[in-house]
């Protein structure tokens, strides 16, 4: 991101429509992966990734870049599309996806690939190392944030609590959580299978700033996250309301399609539907 960059709503709601339809190709192409917690999480990390984050894509090590951990891992393609596009490494190497010794596995690899801040994939795990990052910042004197995407069904694992509570105790302000509530997971919606709700109420129990969002709307994605920046010694939780296969009718809120790939005539069929929103 530019810091000069002006906040652009259509601008940030074409990049996304485009990087669904690589998400689904790159899926379809594999034969194997996660599209529809993929689809729900991708607006807003167009928006951390083309318009907040500071970052260098041609100096993925920049010390003082912001920090993205994807700690719903399983949802790498959405990282992997906003990395390519903003030019982290090349478009055609979403085409090797979960291949023998591709760069981009099926959760991120923090050694493999360029851009990827933490290695994910057992929920709950990442979210933690998210808050040891913003901690270790803090101890440094740095000035950068640390963004972390978590899933709801992931909300239900114990490790998260117990890194919220410590984030709260070591007032990371630097620590922005974002929960993709898309209301399903592999084996079905999670209001049947382990409620989370009353979501918000927990994370302010915890010590933590909250908002609740509708996930898919750049205008309050922009303002929560602007919101978030004001440093007073909590750390910022932001509820992001999304749907599951978000753009494509036959896999909105649809928990079949949480790992399920669509095969390649599906593929093409999806992304003419997403082409078409564009027309």
């Amino acid at each position: 991101m530019s810091p000069a960059l002006q906040f652009d709503a259509a601008r940030l709601a074409a990049t996304a429509r485009a990087l669904r339809v690589r998400i689904i190709r790159m899926i379809a192409n594999a034969g194997s992966g996660h599209p529809g917690g993929s689809l729900s999480a991708i607006d807003v990390i167009t928006y951390l990734y083309f318009h907040r984050m500071r970052t260098r894509p041609a100096e993925p090590g920049w010390k003082d870049r912001d920090r993205f951990v994807l700690s719903k891992g399983h949802c790498a393609p959405a990282l992997y599309a906003a990395l390519a596009c903003a030019g982290y490494f090349p478009d055609a190497t979403l085409d090797t996806l979960r291949e023998i010794g591709s760069p981009l596995q099926g959760h991120p690899d923090m050694r493999k690939t360029p851009g990827v801040d933490m290695t994910t994939g057992s929920l709950g795990q990442g979210f933690a190392c998210a808050a040891g990052i913003a901690l270790g910042g803090k101890l440094q004197g740095r000035d950068f944030r640390t963004y972390a995407m978590l899933g709801d069904g992931e909300c239900q694992e114990g490790v998260v609590w117990e890194a919220a509570m410590a984030a709260a105790h070591y007032r990371l302000d630097n620590l922005i959580a974002i929960v993709d509530n898309n209301g399903c997971q592999t084996d079905g919606y999670t209001r049947d299978i382990l409620a989370i709700e009353p979501i918000c109420e927990k994370w302010r129990a915890f010590g933590w700033q909250v908002s609740r969002i509708n996930g898919h709307d750049f205008g309050a994605i922009h303002k929560a996250v602007e919101r978030a920046q004001v440093r007073d010694g909590r750390p910022h939780a932001i509820i992001a309301d999304t749907v599951k296969g978000k753009g494509l009718r036959a896999m909105e809120n649809n928990p079949k399609w949480h790992g399920l790939p669509p095969t390649a005539e599906e593929a093409e069929l999806f992304a003419a539907e997403l082409a078409g929103e564009l027309r």
